[in-house]
């Protein structure tokens, strides 16, 4: 599941980057925004809950 939303924030990603292209900022800012939870989101989902190592 982390893997799918780490490629679901690089296809927002290059969404953001397309729409910063079309000079569509508040769509660009929307986008961007989403991509940076979704990688956000699945680093949280792969860091490590406490107990000893």
């Amino acid at each position: 599941m982390p893997m799918l939303m780490m490629g679901f924030a690089g296809l927002l990603a290059g969404g953001t980057y397309s729409m910063v292209k079309q000079k569509r900022t508040v769509a660009a800012v929307i986008c961007g925004l989403l991509a940076v939870v979704a990688l956000a989101a699945s680093v949280l989902w792969l860091w490590p809950q406490g107990g000893a190592a």
